[in-house]
């Protein structure tokens, strides 16, 4: 069993159609929208492994008991919700189990039970504070016999190449059409969650990454980089380990139990620690592209915007308290710079105090009023996202809009004084005496991954000329131009740019659709008559124009040059 808990601020739903041939009963009651405030929502997927498990119910009554135990939650809604697992039991067996858990909470708790069997709209707003979204995975300890089948290499070879993206509900300019088309990433089964980067796709990423470095370089920055594992010790003194320890991934070493990071935060706690620092090597600005990883249910990943690894570009500031408001600053206009790139518009929120948290209130008070004071010095419009904050200090979260009008929360800007503490980091102070550095968190493209997704759908993969993975290609009329391609091609590759060729004795108009497909900014197409007046035919945005081989070269190193 999968399970997706949700702490809500609302949800509503309304059964549409039948989504079974036969649905449970309704009343009129339940055919109607139905709304519930501060519940808590168990979306719910039982698998068919679940039909041998006698102690079903009961793990998972208690389970969701524990969940409510830490929110203190008396409402609960039960969701039946397939899309979590494929691997799902028979409808009659998974609806008496919902009715079944719902006798059983209902001896503790106010529960609503969503219809099964049925198409339905729904509507919800969580919360977003550190336990607001947590899944589990309800295991049976009993024996479950093996299927005998599996051990035979033709079934294996199946079953890992199930992968095969089913577009029919996607639209056009989804990332994952979009990445297949152009060649740039696939997924398997075998490692769910997870990006295979195929050449092209490498190609965007670490131009971007290319870019990240070049900035964070002149903005000061040293970059490190910490191990993928690290003991479940770390994750203690960090905190991380009671917020997330079920979204860690596990692994033991000589009777020592050792978590794959979910973040990079610690890691940067012991390079600082690693040697003495003084006032003089403040403000420390530390960044890493780090990989990490966390557990997320199946059926809750969605191509590159949620997954289970990723990179997340990480930067780290030790700095005093007096050198404070400049580095915000400083973070806030490198935000700024990426973003104009990119042509995203953004909005701005100083997320503050979850419930949740570590830190005494007078902290928690002086933090706030930090960024706030900040950022109305530095006269930025602002919304207060009350409760939202990180679990050891309160945030200024970027939101940018994309071309289809979508928001999504990217960088981030957290303040800390709580992590320094804990893990007795010092310096010495100009007169000698012994003090706490304070630490500012930051991410600007957040999770690499996601923003290339949201990029190539901002863009409908039309990527500018200096990130696309594609940059120019060169098309023959006939045979007797294919010199003068390859001698193009050779010309533009010794100037720096990623050329192909399609050489393909095929008529001209499909080679240009083909093009047009893999979204490549540039489609030259060469024959007789530009041989003859040394020109080209340049295809670019739709537009085709005679332009001179020299002019032609020289414009488009400026425009790369140029990231424009």
């Amino acid at each position: 069993m999968k399970i997706l808990s949700l702490h809500c601020d609302y949800i509503k739903f309304k059964p549409l159609k039948k989504a079974l041939r036969n649905p449970e009963e309704l009343t009129e009651k339940r055919k109607k929208e139905i709304e519930i405030k501060e519940p808590l929502v168990i979306m719910t997927a039982i698998e068919k492994q679940d039909e041998k498990n006698p102690n079903l119910i009961q793990d998972l009554v208690k389970e969701i008991k524990n969940i409510t135990g830490q929110l203190k939650s008396k409402e609960i809604v039960l969701y039946p919700y397939a899309h979590l697992s494929p691997s799902l039991s028979t409808p009659d067996f998974a609806q008496k189990t919902l009715e079944k858990a719902d006798k059983e909470l209902s001896k503790d708790f106010k529960i609503t039970r969503a219809p099964f069997g049925y198409y339905k709209e729904f509507e919800l707003k969580v919360k977003g504070h550190p336990l607001s979204e947590l899944s589990r995975e309800l295991h049976f300890s009993g024996e479950i016999p093996e299927e005998t089948e599996t051990d035979n290499y033709k079934q294996l070879l199946r079953e890992i190449s199930k992968s095969k993206l089913d577009s029919r509900e996607l639209k056009e300019n989804d990332h994952r059409i979009l990445g297949k088309q152009m060649d740039l990433f696939s997924f398997s089964e075998t490692a769910p969650g997870m990006v295979f980067w195929h050449n092209d796709g490498l190609i965007i990423k670490n131009k971007l990454i290319d870019f990240w470095r070049e900035e964070h370089k002149k903005a000061g920055y040293q970059e490190i980089s910490t191990p993928q594992i690290l003991d479940k010790k770390l994750w203690q003194i960090s905190g991380h380990w009671d917020k997330y320890k079920d979204n860690i991934f596990l692994s033991e070493y000589e009777k020592r139990q050792f978590a794959v990071k979910p973040m990079n935060c610690p890691g940067g706690m012991l390079v600082y620690k690693s040697t003495p620092k003084s006032y003089k090597d403040l403000p420390l600005r530390v960044g890493e592209l780090g990989i990490v990883h966390r557990q997320e249910l199946s059926g809750v990943l969605a191509g590159l915007f949620r997954v289970i690894q990723f990179t997340q570009d990480d930067a780290h500031i030790f700095c005093t308290e007096k050198q404070l408001e400049q580095e915000i600053k400083k973070i806030i206009d490198l935000v700024d710079k990426f973003y104009k790139l990119f042509k995203f518009k953004y909005t701005v929120e100083l997320s503050t105090r979850p419930e949740k948290k570590i830190g005494n209130e007078k902290i928690w008070d002086k933090a706030e009023s930090i960024l706030e004071k900040t950022l109305k010095k530095d006269k930025i419009k602002f919304k207060i996202n009350k409760g939202d904050g990180a679990f050891y200090g309160p945030k200024i979260d970027f939101h940018i809009k994309d071309s289809l009008g979508r928001t999504w929360q990217t960088a981030t800007i957290q303040l800390d004084f709580a992590m320094p503490e804990r893990f007795d980091l010092n310096y010495i102070d100009k007169d000698n005496k012994t003090k706490k550095p304070i630490m500012l968190h930051r991410v600007i493209y957040g999770s690499l991954e996601r923003f290339i997704g949201i990029l190539l759908e901002h863009t409908n993969g039309h990527l500018p000329l200096w990130l696309a993975p594609k940059q120019i290609r060169i098309i023959n009329f006939t045979d007797k131009n294919n010199k003068s391609c390859e001698n193009l091609k050779q010309e533009l590759e010794d100037k720096g740019f990623r050329v192909d060729t399609d050489l393909r004795s095929e008529p001209i108009g499909g080679k240009i659709k083909q093009a047009e497909i893999e979204k490549i900014p540039y489609i030259i197409t060469i024959g007789d008559r530009e041989e003859k007046n040394n020109t080209l035919a340049v295809r670019h945005n739709s537009k085709v124009k005679n332009i001179n081989t020299e002019e032609f070269v020289k414009s488009i190193i400026e425009e790369a040059e140029k990231r424009a």
